[in-house]
């Protein structure tokens, strides 16, 4: 199947908690991976290991444990991390930074562009290796500065610098420049985008690991959680647009108003992490502490164990989605994670 990744900063880690358990269960090859922010960075890390262990002649379980192993390696090292401002953790030196956001730009704060991250991507991810293989088809989305629209970076183009692209926030560090044109994150225009999977990969089932939550259990009235959930809608918007799409050319092809063979039948399928790190709010998406880190990813590995038990078996015969959009989606229907734990 393929895999589409959404971005959200350090909640990327229950991300990587996803990815554990399915490359443990070993059920499910991947075709191609797409993804946006941090997203983007656990589809190398997976494939850097992947490729690497299959390029060295192991076989399929061997491979899968060298892709668990990279994304390991890639997460500890961002949990271990220090800050490019002397003796500030990453998270302080993220907090500091949105904090003077609002009269200092990272032109002025950063004019050199400082981020260990991408020092970390060049150092653990063989890019020269994911432009020559064959064995999947990788995608990085970000957004195109002029244009506001959302540009894939794929085979040839696919570098450090377009994954550092897909995860620049605009108010915390300068535009990253590809080819003469500038870029900042991509879940402003696709988070992820589904179309690459659909037009570029032979296979019809998409998982999409969402960890930004889409429904709230209250009006937010602060000024914190107002900010957090007008973030939360903008970096969703996409997507659902993307599935309203999906779910009207399914229709069409249902009612047989296209030609038999002609186009793609998507089957989607869907973890969703947004419920289990509402509680923890956007501004934890910049804590990359180790502790909070490994908390994420078991969070994940929690997810995708339950999701293998109860919907692995949707893949190639049917979505596993609701794309009944307008469907009663109101808060009162669901209880957030926090009133659970009190029942």
């Amino acid at each position: 199947m393929n895999l589409a990744l959404q971005g959200g900063g350090a909640h990327g880690a229950f991300t990587w908690g996803v990815l554990d358990a399915l490359l443990e269960d070993g059920r499910f090859r991947f075709d191609g991976l797409c993804g946006t922010s941090s997203g983007a960075m656990n589809a190398v890390a997976l494939a850097h290991g992947l490729v690497s262990a299959l390029a060295d002649g192991a076989d399929d379980r061997q491979a899968r444990e060298a892709a668990r192993r990279a994304l390991r390696r890639f997460w500890e090292e961002i949990g271990a991390m220090g800050s490019f401002v002397a003796g500030v953790p990453l998270a302080g030196a993220n907090l500091w930074l949105n904090m003077i956001s609002p009269w200092m730009s990272p032109y002025q704060v950063n004019p050199f562009g400082v981020n260990p991250l991408q020092r970390l991507l060049e150092r653990q991810i063989d890019f020269d290796l994911l432009r020559r293989q064959r064995q999947l088809r990788l995608f990085v989305n970000a957004t195109h500065v002029r244009t506001g629209r959302g540009e894939v970076f794929t085979a040839e183009r696919l570098s450090a610098d377009a994954v550092m692209a897909s995860a620049c926030l605009p108010s915390s560090f300068k535009a990253v420049e590809i080819e003469g044109e500038h870029y900042w994150d991509g879940g402003y225009s696709g988070n992820p985008p589904i179309h690459p999977l659909i037009y570029h990969t032979d296979t019809r089932d998409v998982l999409i690991v969402q960890i930004t939550p889409g429904v709230v259990p209250a009006l937010p009235q602060d000024a914190f959680g107002i900010t957090d959930r007008v973030a939360e809608i903008t970096f969703n918007a996409s997507l659902l647009a993307e599935l309203r799409v999906i779910k009207f050319v399914r229709q069409l092809l249902a009612d047989g108003r296209f030609p038999a063979g002609r186009h793609k039948d998507v089957l989607l399928h869907h973890i969703d992490g947004g419920d289990a790190l509402a509680d923890f709010g956007s501004a934890t998406k910049v804590r990359f502490e180790s502790a909070f880190i490994g908390r994420l990813f078991e969070l994940g590995r929690a997810a995708a164990q339950r999701w293998l038990a109860q919907d692995a078996g949707h893949v190639g015969v049917r979505s596993g989605i609701d794309l009944s959009l307008d469907a009663d989606q109101r808060p009162s229907a669901r209880r957030s994670t926090r009133e659970r734990r009190r029942a």
